[in-house]
């Protein structure tokens, strides 16, 4: 038998949904008309997710297939462009282009297609900044896309921290399917590791840990260096802003219901 994600179905208004589910730490959302489908990192967060969104919504819990999420969810994913970068989810279909930075994500649990628009922000906040010479970290770093671009911008290194050691083998996959040798993925805690300094910090969380780990990216970034976060919804805006009050908001950009901040280190 495969390996299988624990999940929840949850029917309700989408943005009040994903504002609920947003302090259980979700991996995945997959919106399927009324209902969506929820992603979370194992059974037991999955099971508090659970207990806390059912008195507020119809919910169900569901256990589904690796191989099958990524079949019906991403296989037919038509290849998406941000800037000067191109995301494809079939290696096969990648076609050398001068102009463009073409990137191959095959499609798994590993979060991050490019498709989402979270990541869609940090892609092109990570295209309105020098990247040439520069440290990035990605925390949470799910399909190691953001991770894969900075080094594709420009940066002489970049590491990927994720806590599930499934996506961090995903990451490592797609490494090798794109040919990049200055990038690495390792397991690793936000909440509960030091982080290594970095002169860029990638942060596409959930508003809800973006807002808890505020303190720990922000030490993770050298003077003068800049945070990137995304993940965080519109009704999220006046809590991230506080969380880093002591910072320069240099941009806010929002797409649908989703933010991204560019942060500059004082």
């Amino acid at each position: 038998m495969g390996k299988t994600w624990p999940a929840v179905d949850v029917t309700g208004d989408h943005d009040l949904v994903l504002a609920a589910a947003d302090d259980y730490s979700p991996t995945a959302v997959e919106e399927r008309d009324a209902t969506l489908r929820i992603f979370f990192a194992t059974p037991d967060i999955r099971d508090r997710a659970l207990a806390g969104l059912r008195p507020r919504f119809f919910v169900a819990a569901i256990d589904v297939d690796d191989e099958d999420w990524a079949k019906k969810s991403q296989q037919d994913l038509a290849p998406i462009t941000v800037g000067r970068i191109t995301i494809h989810t079939n290696p096969k279909s990648l076609i050398p282009n001068p102009d463009a930075i073409a990137i191959a994500i095959p499609p798994s649990m590993g979060f991050g297609t490019g498709h989402h628009a979270t990541t869609r922000l940090c892609l092109a906040a990570l295209q309105a900044i020098d990247l040439r010479g520069k440290f990035v970290l990605d925390v949470g770093t799910g399909s190691g896309l953001l991770a894969i671009a900075a080094a594709k911008l420009g940066a002489s290194r970049a590491l990927g921290i994720d806590d599930d050691a499934d996506a961090i083998a995903a990451a490592r996959e797609n490494l090798e399917c794109n040919h990049v040798t200055n990038v690495e993925f390792v397991v690793g805690d936000l909440m509960t590791e030091d982080l290594p300094f970095a002169d860029v910090v990638l942060a596409n969380l959930t508003g809800a840990l973006v807002i808890r780990a505020a303190a720990r990216l922000v030490r993770a970034v050298r003077p003068g260096g800049v945070l990137i976060v995304s993940g965080v919804l519109a009704t999220e805006r006046d809590e991230v802003r506080r969380a880093f009050a002591n910072q320069t908001i240099v941009t806010v950009v929002q797409e649908d219901e989703w933010l991204g901040f560019t942060i500059k280190l004082n």
